[in-house]
């Protein structure tokens, strides 16, 4: 027989408000006190409540020697539930509110080999909701991290509660993503609750001046002229009324648009070629050729949004379901970008990414399986041969050389009144039959 199980190694997180320590809540003195100092732990000192947390290791030295913030928080939930492990128990201490903009928090609820506490504590939307005046459900106030300012505010007029500024270079990009000043006056936040505080009316065209910004500096905008991503916006309501106000445009379907597509798509790499045509001695490339590229990917854009719009009208799913299914899809095919999985170059990067898209895809049962049927067949036939290993050992020749013997083989067949393009799927669907 064996004895119950074990309880799991616990962390405690409390939080140290939003300013000094007298602002800290007597459930995170009781907490810090039910833990030997050897058993407490700060995620940085720098914060005004942190020299409260008596005989504490913080993890500023992860923040120091760090490539970046991204891989400071996993190592410090490894460290804290290595911690747990050897003592039982652990308090964690971090700024402000365990519940609020708490990465590391996330985190630790992910793990299954610890048991997690989280105890409450005054955050610093308290404090900014006091300041301000405002009951923030009453006003409908969207809070924003600072540092995914022009993604997490895209298609948002305010207000908004803008958080995590904690550099004038974050402050500089808040500032460049609104395309125009908003409407009423905006309010940065300093210091809350500390003896140098500040509640400050700033002019937007200055925002970025503010020097002192840290990670205890927020803003509130009441109200933005247009909203963040704004073009967006317009271009989406623009093809919103195609479909409901153009005859030629309510009447368009997906299979009706699809020569568009393909011909857009052909467009745009005639006007890719004429770019690199452009390009002089120097390197640089005409502003015709810059001009071009940009209006051939605003007519493929089109084509994405009409056929979205249409989607969107059959309740299938929205533009913001397209974006997002291709965020997930890259996200999950580049572990080496947002995961920890290391490559050695291109090779191992295309190896990765076919390994798994094999797994996202049902399992082929003819070579053909997955290549779109509308390829054109002299990109079909080669695609084909290598899936069914017939492709021969490499053979290098020119870029002159192949489209010589190209060009001389349609010259040789061109009288004979068959459609070559036809002719040649012909052979292919033959040949994997065969």
């Amino acid at each position: 027989m064996t004895g119950p199980a074990a309880a799991r190694p616990t962390v405690v997180v409390v939080g140290l408000g939003p300013g000094g320590a007298d602002l800290l809540a007597p459930a995170t003195g009781n907490a810090l006190a039910s833990v030997p100092r050897a058993a407490r732990f700060l995620r940085t000192r720098v914060h005004p409540a942190a020299a409260a947390v008596e005989g504490a290791a913080s993890f500023d030295q992860l923040y120091e020697s760090a490539s970046d913030l991204a891989s400071v928080y996993p190592a410090i939930v490894d460290r804290l539930a290595a911690a747990a492990s050897r003592h039982g128990r652990v308090v964690y201490a971090v700024p402000g509110s365990p519940l609020v903009a708490e990465r590391t928090v996330e985190l630790l609820r992910q793990r299954n080999d610890i048991a997690l506490e989280v105890v409450p504590a005054m955050s610093f939307l308290d404090l900014c909701w006091a300041r301000l005046g405002i009951d923030p459900l009453a006003r409908g106030v969207r809070l924003v991290d600072g540092h995914r300012f022009a993604v997490e505010a895209a298609g948002e007029r305010g207000p908004l509660l803008v958080a995590q500024l904690d550099s004038a270079l974050v402050l500089s990009d808040v500032k460049l993503a609104v395309e125009e000043e908003p409407v009423l006056p905006v309010t940065l936040l300093h210091h809350l609750g500390l003896p140098d505080e500040q509640v400050m009316t700033i002019a937007w065209e200055v925002l970025d001046h503010f020097t002192a910004a840290d990670h205890l500096t927020s803003l509130w905008i009441p109200e933005l002229r247009s909203p963040v991503a704004g073009e967006l916006q317009r271009f989406s309501e623009t093809v919103r009324r195609l479909r409901d106000e153009c005859p030629w445009d309510r009447v368009q379907t997906h299979e009706s648009l699809t020569r568009y597509v393909v011909e857009e798509a052909y467009e745009l790499v005639d006007s890719i070629s004429a770019l690199a045509a452009s390009r002089d001695e120097e390197g640089d490339v005409s502003a015709e050729a810059v001009d071009a590229l940009r209006d051939e990917l605003g007519d493929l854009l089109l084509q994405v949004f009409l056929h979205t719009r249409i989607a969107e009208q059959a309740a299938w799913f929205t533009l913001a379901d397209v974006a997002s299914t291709v965020n997930e899809k890259m996200v999950r095919r580049h572990p080496h970008v947002f995961g920890d999985v290391e490559v050695a170059d291109v090779g191992e990067v295309v190896a990765n990414w076919q390994a798994i898209k094999a797994t996202e895809k049902p399992e082929r049962t003819g070579p053909l399986d997955g290549l779109p049927a509308g390829l054109p067949a002299l990109v079909l036939a080669p695609k084909a041969l290598k899936r069914l290993g017939q492709v021969p050992p490499a053979d290098p020749a020119s870029l002159e050389a192949v489209g010589d013997r190209l060009l001389a083989l349609v010259k040789e067949l061109s009288g004979t009144g068959v459609d070559l393009e036809a002719a040649l799927r012909d052979a292919v669907h033959r040949s994997v039959q065969g």
